[in-house]
């Protein structure tokens, strides 16, 4: 507790954002603690933004040791917890994930989240191009798809590199792989794949742009790396698609991230970059300093950093192991799925994906409907849901879709009431109450930004969820449903 003089417990109007200043008296705890809560009251429940694929629940015993190293940070030196074990563990543990040749050596970090991650990336392909064209004149670039998330883009804008973004084809499922060998040339710093896009929630063809590059490379020598950008489907795919091959496995991939905040089923915010192994790690990018009370080595863009994330990775880890995730995202992917198919018995609806890889539902309208997707949106939002409407990349501009990202904190009671509003919001849309097709791009997002807009509404009842206690409260193993809190 502060003990200060005064402690009025005003309660003045707040201020504009950009005319507030620091108050001259201090309040009391609790008349501060209920303004912060009334400015940030949130208008949609958590459990019902079907926007985010950010992680808004955690069991209590999570919470609690998040909570219990609230003010531990990554780079005490002095301290006598073994954070940094426990972060190589993880880091470990995703190293064998991802089929790295040798886990046990894995050279990884935790990150603020998949952008720092990405950065840090990015950095590591742009010092290896310094170091082996110390005499070239040309301009580094990178190439991807227009899929991409927009950190890439702010990559590219920091560090001065040519963004070569590759047109998605309309129907495509990302970037092209041959279009995207093509596109490289000896100032090439590396091919960016995504393992789930943010539009449709596809896996790009990770295999078969690194089998475009290695006959690039045959032809006439120009030798690109790959990185996976799977932010999303790097804790959905070693479950629930084994088979594929889009990892280390390929020689070409120098290096993955993901974020342990989505389908890590960590609170925000925590990344993780991986490498393949040393020899694709530039030793500039890591740092070495004792200033903080021991020897303590580097590699994030930034220093300071809370610990809570990792343990609460690692907490998962060790509650759920690969079973548990498989688990849950098996049950996210199959809710998607039937979402999909209710969505497909509407005659005006035209499904862009149907879960086929990330647990995301796409979907827009047909030419014949007499509403869009976003009046559909709208009506969802007079029900609580918030459900994003956003143009796709570039040369599909013109199309303007809608997205359902299923979470593990989505019940099937909260299902069922979200395939009964979607029925009642589409026939009364179909009646004309409401709808205009004319506004069809009205509120949506622009690409490449964030699709997570805030918007004003009252949410629906809650006695769907009791708290954060039950938000894992099924997950089907061996066929047969079965009580994680049992």
């Amino acid at each position: 507790m502060i003990d200060l003089p005064g402690n009025s417990t005003r309660n003045a109007v707040p201020a504009r954002p950009a005319s507030w200043r620091l108050p001259q008296e201090p309040t009391t705890a609790g008349a501060a603690y209920q303004a912060v809560q009334d400015e940030l009251r949130p208008d949609v429940r958590p459990q019902l933004n079907l926007a985010t694929f950010i992680t808004t629940g955690m069991e209590p015993e999570a919470e609690r040791l998040m909570a219990d190293f609230l003010y531990n940070n990554t780079v005490d030196g002095v301290q006598p917890l073994h954070t940094a074990d426990l972060e190589q563990r993880c880091v470990a543990a995703l190293a064998d994930l991802w089929h790295a040749p040798d886990p046990d050596s894995a050279v990884g970090t935790s990150t603020g989240g998949s952008s720092e991650a990405c950065m840090l990336a990015g950095l590591a392909m742009l010092m290896l191009w310094r170091s082996r064209t110390s005499d070239s004149r040309g301009r580094p670039n990178l190439v991807m798809s227009a899929a991409v998330h927009v950190c890439w883009a702010k990559f590219c804008a920091y560090w001065d590199v040519d963004a070569r973004q590759i047109p998605v084809r309309d129907g495509g499922s990302g970037i092209d792989p041959h279009a995207a060998a093509e596109a490289c040339d000896t100032d090439t710093i590396g091919v960016v794949t995504v393992l789930g896009t943010t539009y449709d929630g596809f896996y790009e063809p990770v295999q078969q742009v690194c089998a475009a590059l290695d006959r690039r490379c045959a032809r006439d020598g120009v030798d690109v790396q790959v990185h996976v950008d799977a932010a999303s489907g790097g804790m959905v795919a070693p479950f629930l698609d084994p088979a594929l091959v889009w990892d280390f496995r390929l020689p070409r991939v120098s290096s993955i991230n993901t974020s342990g905040h989505k389908y890590g089923l960590v609170a925000p915010g925590l990344g993780w970059v991986l490498w393949r192994d040393q020899r694709v790690v530039p030793a500039e990018l890591g740092f070495s300093t004792d200033y903080t009370g021991g020897r303590l080595s580097t590699q994030t863009l930034t220093f300071t950093r809370p610990v809570a994330p990792v343990v609460a990775q690692y907490y998962q880890f060790l509650r759920l192991g690969a079973e548990g995730y498989r688990a849950v995202v098996q049950r996210c992917r199959d809710l998607a799925r039937s979402l999909a198919a209710h969505l497909g018995q509407f005659h005006e609806m035209r499904l862009i994906s149907s879960a086929d890889h990330l647990p995301v539902v796409a979907f827009t309208t047909h030419d014949h409907a007499v509403f869009s997707v976003t009046d559909l949106a709208d009506r969802l939002r007079n029900r609580g849901w918030l459900v994003p409407t956003y143009t796709l990349p570039p040369d599909q501009a013109d199309v303007t879709v809608a997205r359902i990202v299923c979470r593990n904190d989505l019940s099937d009671v909260l299902a069922r009431r979200l395939a009964d509003d979607l029925a009642d919001a589409i026939t009364a849309l179909r009646a004309g109450c409401g709808g205009s097709r004319s506004q069809r791009h009205r509120d949506v997002v622009p690409w490449g930004a964030e699709i997570a807009p805030a918007l004003n509404g009252e949410g629906v009842g809650t006695s769907e969820r009791k708290g954060p206690a039950d938000l894992v409260e099924l997950v089907a193993i061996d066929g047969a449903s079965a009580s994680l809190r049992a």
